[in-house]
């Protein structure tokens, strides 16, 4: 395989790394694709939004970065963010076409979700500033090309769901807000730890 393959099939392999595992932004997207693909969507484009924020300070700072002393204070951070964001899942309506933010907040609010998310910042501070060291254009549209190709795909499997069973979306809802409450206590541990 040619060194520009190579770095791609890396980058691809690297981006859906990031994007695939369950945890909470993947638990946000499911929760807005519930109600339309389209907010799954902009869910998803938040949080590839925050991800191309947070590879921009990885490549800008990489050979600065030493965060390990607030550590603990980004687990706490994320930790709250996640349980508001939890708790304010199990207060909406997981109707499909319930009315609910404007795209403009859906996306905001994914966005601060992706730049809070201690699991999102480590991954860039330690496989993405890996990345950083590697280099390299073909890897960056690999890694982002993977993104892109998860945060259309999954709102629209969650959202085919959603359409084919009424009890799906309630379900859907409450998985992803017990994942965000948990992935909150499992912040709160490692900060303390």
């Amino acid at each position: 395989m040619a060194s520009g393959g190579f770095e791609l099939a890396f980058g691809l392999a690297l981006g859906f790394s990031l994007a695939v595992p369950p945890g909470p932004m993947n638990a946000f997207i499911a929760a807005q694709s519930v109600r339309s693909r389209r907010r799954g969507t902009l869910t998803g484009l938040g949080a590839m939004s925050a991800d191309a924020v947070l590879a921009a300070v990885v490549f800008l700072l990489s050979s600065a970065l030493d965060l390990s002393a607030y550590a603990r204070g980004l687990y706490l951070v994320g930790a709250v963010v996640m349980a508001y964001f939890g708790v304010h899942l199990l207060r909406t309506r997981a109707e499909t076409g319930a009315a609910g933010p404007s795209d403009a907040r859906t996306y905001t609010t994914a966005l601060g979700i992706g730049l809070s998310n201690p699991f999102q910042i480590l991954w860039w501070l330690t496989a993405g500033l890996a990345f950083a060291y590697l280099g390299g254009a073909v890897l960056l549209v690999g890694l982002f090309g993977a993104i892109a190709v998860w945060v259309v795909a999954f709102p629209i499997v969650v959202r085919a769901g959603a359409e084919r069973s009424p009890r799906f979306a309630p379900v859907v809802t409450l998985v992803s807000a017990g994942a965000m409450i948990a992935f909150a206590g499992y912040f709160v541990v490692l900060a303390l730890g």
